[in-house]
């Protein structure tokens, strides 16, 4: 019985070599001369900090990061920008959640969505990803048409299709 899976992933090299040009520009510019401005990725954690003097510069930071992403590849929709926190004197902190997995509501409306498309398929929720599985190959096909138009605020790819 055919069958795919629908998961989310961001390539992690990818990021990190996105964020080690975008520390390159930060260097280069005019505009951050004499800066105090640092990002770092936690790989474990899924995590890029970054720390500025104000607002403008932060603002060009994430500017710097999402251009340096797109041209690697990368779906900006992975990232979770969380609220400027104030660390040390003036100083602004940023943490930018990595999006690792399908969560439990994204999941259950994924199957909803694929439930009520009306094709004869049958999706289950499998820890981080959902299964699809279903007679014909051309119904997976509509399915995976059908996911691309939706808005889940999340990047989607399509895994391990099985005849």
């Amino acid at each position: 019985m055919p069958s795919f899976d629908i998961v989310s992933k961001t390539d992690l090299q990818k990021l990190d070599n996105a964020i080690n040009v975008a520390k390159k520009e930060i260097t280069t510019r005019y505009d951050f001369h004499d800066s105090k401005t640092e990002i770092d990725f936690d790989k474990k954690a899924l995590n890029i900090h970054i720390i500025t003097e104000n607002d403008l510069r932060m603002k060009a930071v994430q500017d710097i990061l999402i251009v340096r992403s797109v041209k690697q590849g990368i779906d900006t929709s992975c990232f979770d920008f969380g609220k400027d926190q104030y660390a040390a004197g003036s100083l602004i902190k940023k943490d930018i959640k990595i999006k690792q997995g399908i969560g439990k509501e994204t999941a259950r409306k994924i199957v909803k969505l694929i439930k009520d498309s009306g094709l004869k398929v049958q999706p289950s929720i499998m820890d981080d990803q959902v299964r699809v599985t279903g007679k014909k190959i051309d119904d997976l096909q509509k399915i995976i048409i059908m996911l691309k138009t939706q808005n889940l605020e999340l990047p989607l790819q399509y895994e391990n299709f099985r005849n």
